[in-house]
């Protein structure tokens, strides 16, 4: 039986641990399956022909909220042009809701729901044996005789018996790796599907370190690890972390996503030491609004994880990302512009300005009623308005992502934005607010920029405040040449002095 294992990235560098997994589980006894994966940039009609002509008896999506319409479409159009062709679904996007998943999609032959190793495993040793006994295979939803039928789930297995996924597959020069040395998650974030799960499942210590050695060997540009919370264990989380900063190859960068919280004195002291580039942290802080971080099972007092976080920034050289989420509960527009400004405050590398996200199966998707959530009925579900914050607000605070994204996060106008932020003197959330303004006035959302183009739109920005924006404008081109000089090859710094401060129209 010849078996695709694939699914839509949302972008090229990014690549799917879970099919690595399955492929590992499998690929001893099965010597027809493939692992192929495709983006959710690549021409449609592309990735159909693709699949039509390699002739396959089953193909299998893993499915997530940013793939799900695309493969959709797909799945329907592979079912019209092969109907014997099998077609099984996995991921978080069918894992709940599966049987109403499968009576909206009549492609769909298979539903995996949850932790799919094992169930893949015996799902494709029923497919080969004559009679076909689906319902041995736990956690599996399918069509028989034309009605469905759903098996009980899993108990989630012991880690450790899951094989290493790149112990067969190579791991990929031009793309981000993903590893997991947990699964799990000891916290209960009510928008988070990890808050379904009820225990945290660690990997042997020995294990991860021989495995993170196959990767220090191996040299990727980065290791993403995607523990729920990879600190929840801090005494553990220093050991991989030592065990990183003494066997560093010099080139591999680490990626974690922790509780800033959770960081001791002596996390800090080692951390201190790593080179930088070696690590790179992402600290969720989603709101600094106590109620709000009542409501979503949060901890409500936020200030250790601000305290922390300020600290980590300190040691300069830990690459650091911090995320806010916009539209949760008893959060306004004024009220998430002071979350804003205190987050802002940290001057973390990257701001990551997300918008709450309405996922099937979690806490949050039974609160709707209780805070006035309105959300699209496609993935990825984002919110629209709640009781606290309109649609409107919600497309303002989209504006000023777009600002924090061109200025701040994509770096490059570092000493400029300080400058401005003190001119306009409204705070960072009020200076963003304004700059948004004038940008989407201007009409200069309507197509791509290059970069140099966005220095020339901050000048026409400064020099349209008015007052004293003469010497603003002066202070600010000043700036703007000192900056641009700093972070772009020195010909692109010659050719736009070359070509001036005026924007092409």
């Amino acid at each position: 039986m010849k078996i695709l294992l694939t699914t839509l990235n949302s972008k090229y560098v990014h690549s799917n641990l879970a099919l690595k997994y399955l492929y590992t589980v499998v690929a001893g006894e099965n010597s027809h399956i493939e692992v192929r994966e495709f983006t959710i940039n690549n021409d449609p009609g592309y990735i159909f022909s693709e699949l039509v002509r390699a002739n396959y008896d089953m193909v299998c999506f893993s499915c997530y909220i940013w793939n799900i319409e695309q493969i959709k479409v797909l799945a329907r159009d592979l079912k019209e042009a092969r109907p014997e062709m099998k077609i099984l679904a996995g991921g978080p996007e069918v894992s709940f809701d599966g049987p109403e998943f499968m009576k909206e999609n009549s492609w769909a032959d298979y539903i995996i729901c949850g932790e799919g190793e094992y169930p893949f495993y015996r799902l494709c040793q029923v497919l080969e044996s004559p009679d076909r006994r689906f319902d041995t295979v736990p956690g599996l939803i399918y069509r028989q005789d034309g009605k469905i039928y759903v098996n009980a789930l899993l108990e989630p297995m012991d880690f450790n018996l899951i094989p290493f996924p790149y112990s067969i597959l190579d791991c990929e020069d031009d793309r981000v790796v993903y590893y997991e040395s947990s699964r799990g998650c000891p916290f209960r974030c009510s928008y988070c599907l990890s808050s379904t799960e009820t225990s945290v499942r660690f990997l042997d210590m020995d294990r991860v370190k021989s495995e993170l050695g196959y990767f220090l060997y191996k040299k990727p540009m980065q290791v993403k690890f995607i523990d729920r919370t990879f600190n929840c264990r801090p005494d553990r989380a220093y050991e991989i972390f030592k065990y990183l900063i003494d066997n560093d190859n010099g080139v591999t960068n680490f990626h974690f996503e922790i509780c800033a919280d959770l960081l001791d004195d002596r996390t800090l002291r080692l951390l201190s030491g790593a080179r930088k580039g070696l690590f790179q942290m992402e600290i969720g802080i989603q709101s600094t609004n106590p109620p709000t971080l009542a409501a979503i099972g949060r901890k409500e007092n936020v200030y250790p994880v601000l305290y922390n976080t300020e600290r980590l920034m300190k040691l300069g050289n830990i690459h650091t990302h911090v995320d806010l989420i916009a539209g949760l509960p008893y959060e306004s527009y004024e009220i998430f512009a002071r979350s804003f400004d205190k987050v802002y405050d940290l001057r973390a590398d990257m701001l990551q300005l997300g918008f709450l996200k309405v996922l099937r199966g979690t806490p949050m998707s039974s609160q709707i009623e209780a805070h006035g959530i309105k959300y699209r009925s496609h993935a990825p579900y984002e919110v629209i308005s709640t009781d606290y914050i309109s649609a409107e607000e919600l497309v303002h605070l989209k504006m000023i992502e777009n600002m924090v994204d061109i200025y701040y996060n994509r770096g490059g106008f570092e000493e400029t934005m300080e400058f401005l932020i003190k001119s306009v003197n409204l705070g960072a959330f009020g200076f963003y607010e304004k700059l948004a303004d004038f940008y989407y006035e201007k009409g200069y959302q309507h197509r791509d920029r290059k970069k140099e183009d966005q220095y020339r739109i901050l000048l026409e920005f400064a020099a349209s405040l008015g007052g004293e924006a003469s010497d603003i404008k002066d202070k600010t081109r000043e700036l703007l040449e000192a900056d641009m000089k700093r972070s772009t090859n020195p010909e692109i710094f010659k050719r736009f002095l070359r070509k001036g401060w005026e924007l092409p129209r």
